[in-house]
């Protein structure tokens, strides 16, 4: 579609255009923000706030010890394992500070998983939760890593309240497994160094990366997307673009219950509300609903970012539903595919309508999004400024509208690449600077936009891409497997759920136990299968290649026939 396609169909007031250009990096953006709001709240968590003017200190004297304590030099890799913490924030941003490449870093991954992940991205940094160092400590000898930083939950709270907070995490709780990093220091001593030093602001170009965010891979291995300080303004302005009328700077508070390594939070929750000054009230645990409702009581919240899974579990509860909403004013969706059920319980419990978008991490990630005027749902609305989208046939032609073809993107939020996968940057980037998105789209007459079908074989579970190769790779290990495949089926809770289908060698036994095990054992949580079904054989093309797409077709005809 033209750029004057797409000029026409955005709401009166809202500019079909933004400058990425507005600002030279991130660290310029932080640093405005943190004067102009200085004493409003940016972030709140276990009963701590901290100010925008604390959080500039903070992050300063985190990015002051990493300059001059360690031997990190403006472009490293420093990966980030954490949950949502305030210490988060202010790691990524004192990393940001110094000139470091922020690599997010699932908390829950396996050791399998980090190893991949340290050494590919080439981490001379880490950045964990003292809950996740005994793993830590199994994969650094094999990885590049050198400096280690280890925090715990409580950390940034004051004193008592500090101590009493680790000691039943660690004792009573009995979350910290056992460990030993004599080479790490503690968060707490770090900042204490780095506290009232000189910090020698990095100052990037904005066409440097920003963040490393790891994306998993057709091939089964994950590929770090190189999102620039560019790619990644862009998606402030973007988002703040279609949210402006809506959102009032320095005055909005906004519940984070998705994990901040996540793209979508991330550049939501640390972008975007951080170039409009306002307050992000970080959930550290959403599956501890108890918890999350004394968090939600504590605060009038105006904003709520989601996905389906969790919209159903909370209307599902009754605290939630007993909750103040008066304030309540926008809700977002992303990630996974919203549901019409999901949408219209929220509606009736919260009275608020849920904004439904939609993204990838290689776009940084908002591709489109409702806009709050004109909500469609069972649409992914339109894409945001700057952007434009395009479906096209499987010879590469593009379609008119209405048309069913595969969804591509062009703006300046599209990543720089795969980091150091050329080959797999020119298959998803063509030379124009389109972006194949995988996704099988109609755009309809009115410019709203609809994803119809997956032209991947990955596997969408709470939001989280899955890919097969990996869980077949991983499976594969397991001694007795001859043949395995792994496919999504539908799942009313998580829109997709895994179903691995195994064939044994001849003359041994396996049981779906050992498969599970094995599998727990080696993929982080929502990459465990829910199903497993052993076959004599799988459906294979003439030279052997597992035809996934005809077991999707045949459990959702079992589907279809209950």
């Amino acid at each position: 579609m033209s750029e004057n396609f797409w000029k026409d169909k955005y709401p009166a007031g809202i500019s079909a255009e933004i400058n990425p250009d507005q600002f030279a990096n991130i660290q310029a953006v932080l640093k405005q923000s943190c004067q102009r709001f200085a004493d409003k709240p940016a972030f709140s968590n276990l009963g701590k706030t901290l100010t925008y003017a604390e959080l500039y200190e903070l992050s300063g004297a985190f990015a002051a010890y990493l300059q001059q304590h360690t031997d990190l030099q403006p472009g490293d890799r420093i990966a980030v394992q954490l949950p949502n913490i305030l210490q988060y924030p202010i790691v990524v941003f004192g990393a940001m500070r110094a000139g470091l490449v922020v690599v997010n870093t699932n908390p829950l991954y396996t050791a399998r998983e980090l190893e991949h992940q340290f050494n590919d991205s080439g981490a001379k940094a880490l950045v964990t939760l003292a809950n996740m160092a005994h793993l830590v400590e199994q994969v650094l000898p094999k990885t590049g890593i050198k400096t280690v930083i280890v925090t715990e939950v409580g950390d940034m709270l004051p004193t008592l309240k500090r101590l009493l907070v680790n000691s039943v995490v660690k004792y009573v709780k009995k979350m910290v497994p056992a460990y030993n990093l004599p080479q790490a220091i503690k968060f707490t001593r770090a900042l204490a160094q780095g506290r009232g030093k000189i910090v020698r602001e990095s100052s990037p170009v904005n066409t440097d990366v920003a963040v490393l965010q790891y994306t998993g891979g057709t091939t089964g291995v994950a590929k770090g997307a190189m999102l620039t300080h560019r790619n990644l303004i862009a998606n402030m302005l973007q988002a703040k673009g279609l949210m402006g009328a809506n959102l009032n700077e320095g005055c909005e508070i906004v519940i984070a219950p998705l994990p901040l390594y996540h793209i979508y939070a991330f550049t939501f929750h640390c972008m975007a509300m951080l170039m409009t000054g306002n307050h992000n009230v970080l959930i550290s645990n959403p599956r501890d609903l108890p918890g999350m409702m004394k968090d939600l009581a504590k605060f009038k919240f105006t904003g709520f970012v989601g996905l389906n899974t969790l919209f159903v579990a909370l209307c599902n509860n009754e605290e939630f539903r007993a909750l103040d909403f008066s304030a309540l004013k926008l809700t977002l969706s992303g990630g996974m595919a919203l549901q019409l059920a999901a949408a219209e319980r929220w509606k009736d419990v919260t009275g608020c309508p849920i904004c439904e978008g939609y993204g990838m991490t290689e776009t940084s990630p908002i591709v489109s999004v409702n806009p709050f005027q004109n909500i469609q749902i069972g649409t992914i609305g339109i894409p945001v400024p700057s952007t434009l989208c395009k479906v096209i046939d499987d010879e590469g032609n593009e379609l008119p509208l209405g048309g069913r073809g595969e969804l591509c993107v062009k703006g300046p939020q599209v990543m720089k690449g795969y980091w150091q996968r050329q080959e797999a940057t020119d298959e998803m980037i063509d030379a124009d600077g389109w972006l194949k998105t995988g996704d099988i789209a109609v755009i309809q007459e009115d410019g709203y936009m609809r994803i119809v079908d997956r032209k991947k074989d990955m596997i969408l579970v709470s939001g989280f891409n899955v890919y097969p190769n990996e869980l077949e790779d991983v499976l594969a290990t397991l001694p007795g497997v001859m043949l395995c495949a792994a496919i999504g089926i539908p799942d009313e809770r998580s829109g997709e759920a895994i179903k691995l289908f195994v064939v044994v060698k001849p003359g041994e036994t396996l049981t779906k136990e050992q498969v599970m095990e094995h599998m727990r054992a080696n993929v982080t949580g929502y990459k465990v299968p829910r199903a497993i079904e052993f076959r004599d054989s799988l459906p294979t093309t003439n030279v052997g290649k597992i035809l996934r797409r005809e077991l999707r077709d045949e459990e959702l005809k079992k589907i279809a026939s209950k």
